[in-house]
């Protein structure tokens, strides 16, 4: 595990507790996210579980449990898991550093990877989205299924923005913003067929202020 990936891990371990208070009941606040979110589940169908990669405490896994449908989560922090399965008793998570995932080949019918990307550094987003597609589903020309779905979002600049204290708390994190047409270029390099990209203005009352991207691409064949 490269250096980036253990502050990652180290710095969420740190402050795991106060994340999970903060974050749990988000949802409850961004119906355009919970509106993405409907669209990842009619879009997967009966494809296969979705995975909300990079978890923290399983707000978006719960929401996609309450609708129904199958749901997972992984983060790299193991502290992280233990809040989400304490406040989600009914989902599954488990550990997983999204370079180099424990999961199989065509696990998953989606992924909802909300803001997980911003941790990667720049130039290893394509392997990490290259990894993301190799556990979602392929597609099934005899049945006629399409490939697995990814949503995935993150922050829209062009800066890499250093945080060493978060609520009183030492960690080591580096947030990178990136701009739409950036992740688009890389998610057809790392092989995915983009649907579309949404962005959105920022919420000052519920979030960190800044323009967020939300993009649905697909496994092709």
């Amino acid at each position: 595990m490269d250096k980036a990936i253990l502050n990652t891990q180290a710095s969420y371990d740190e402050v795991a507790a106060e994340y999970a208070e903060k974050f749990k009941d988000e949802m409850d606040y961004k119906p355009f996210d919970r509106d993405c979110l409907d669209r990842l589940v009619r879009e997967v169908g009966r494809l296969g579980p979705i995975c909300d990669l990079g978890c923290g405490p399983g707000q978006i896994a719960r929401y996609l449990h309450r609708q129904g449908v199958a749901t997972l989560g992984v983060d790299l922090s193991p502290r992280m898991i233990e809040e989400a399965q304490k406040l989600n008793p009914d989902i599954p998570f488990h550990r997983g550093d999204m370079l180099s995932l424990p999961d199989a080949d065509n696990s998953w019918g989606g992924i909802a990877a909300f803001y997980c990307i911003i941790h990667i550094p720049p130039e290893r987003v394509v392997d990490a989205l290259r990894e993301m597609k190799r556990v979602l589903r392929s597609p099934d020309p005899a049945s006629g299924k399409p490939g697995g779905v990814l949503l995935i979002t993150f922050h829209i600049g062009t800066k890499i923005e250093h945080v060493d204290e978060w609520w009183e708390k030492p960690i080591n994190l580096d947030f990178s913003f990136h701009q739409p047409a950036e992740m688009e270029a890389w998610l057809k390099e790392a092989g995915f067929e983009l649907e579309e990209t949404l962005v959105r203005e920022p919420n000052p009352q519920v979030e960190f202020e800044t323009k967020r991207a939300y993009l649905f691409a697909r496994k092709p064949r």
